[in-house]
C-alpha cells in the first residue's frame, strides 16, 4: 500500500506503550500493508506499529533471506507466555539508523496472538534464532522498551550511538538484566548476526 516513515530514536512515541486492537477493521489492515511495505523498502526483519508512529500492538515480520524464503508473519495484541536461555544478540533497529550494538536476549520463546483475519495462533522460536530475537525485538517496541535498553555494555553503546550522531541511552530505561547477563557469560563465543 505506501512506504511510511520510520520515526527515529528520540521521538517520544516510541517510549509510549500502545494499545490493543479491539477489532481487525479496514483501517487496521492496511496499516498492516503499510508495515509490510515499510519493512521491505527499508530491508527490515521486522517493524512494530510504533515505528511508525501508530501505537497499537502490531508488528509484523519476515525472516526470510530472499523472495524464495519469504515468510511474513503479522502479530496483533502478541503476549510472550513463556521464555528461557540466554543469547548475545548484536542488533539495530530501522529507528537507529545504522546504529548496532550487544545486547541480552532469551533464547526461546513462545508467543501467543491474532493473525490479519483474527484467528489466534501460538508459535515457538528457539536456539536464539533470528525469529525468537526478532518477536522480542518487536515486542519491545509495543511497550515503550528500545534494545539499546538491554545492552550489556552502556558504554561502548553510548559510543556506538554518539559515531552515529543518535542520543546516549537513558539510565532511566536500562535493564536490570542480571541473571540474563550471566547466562550469557557462560555461553561459547559465537558468529554475531545482526538483528534490524
Amino acid at each position: 500500500m505506501t512506504v511510511r516513515k520510520v520515526v527515529k530514536y528520540g521521538t517520544p512515541s516510541l517510549r509510549e506503550k500502545s494499545k490493543e486492537v479491539h477489532k481487525i477493521s479496514k483501517k487496521v489492515q492496511i496499516l498492516i500493508d503499510d508495515l509490510y511495505d515499510t519493512m521491505y523498502a527499508t530491508n527490515g526483519v521486522g517493524l512494530a506499529a510504533p515505528q511508525i508512529g501508530e501505537n497499537l500492538r502490531i508488528f509484523v515480520i519476515d525472516t526470510g533471506i530472499d523472495a524464495k524464503s519469504m515468510n511474513p508473519i503479522t502479530f496483533i495484541n502478541p503476549k510472550i507466555i513463556k521464555k528461557e536461555g540466554a543469547v548475545n544478540s548484536y542488533e539495530g533497529c530501522l529507528s537507529f539508523p545504522e546504529a548496532y550494538s550487544n545486547v541480552r536476549r532469551y533464547s526461546y520463546v513462545k508467543v501467543k496472538a491474532l493473525d490479519i483475519k483474527g484467528r489466534p495462533f501460538i508459535i515457538e522460536a528457539k536456539d536464539g534464532s533470528l525469529l525468537a530475537r526478532a518477536i522480542q525485538h518487536e515486542f519491545d517496541h509495543l511497550d515503550g522498551v528500545l534494545f539499546i535498553d538491554h545492552c550489556r555494555n552502556r558504554f561502548e553503546t553510548d559510543k556506538i550511538l554518539a559515531d552515529k550522531g543518535l542520543s546516549p541511552t537513558d539510565p532511566n530505561y536500562l535493564l536490570d538484566e542480571k541473571e540474563l547477563e550471566e547466562e550469557i557469560q557462560k555461553l561459547p563465543p559465537v558468529e554475531e548476526k545482526k538483528v534490524d
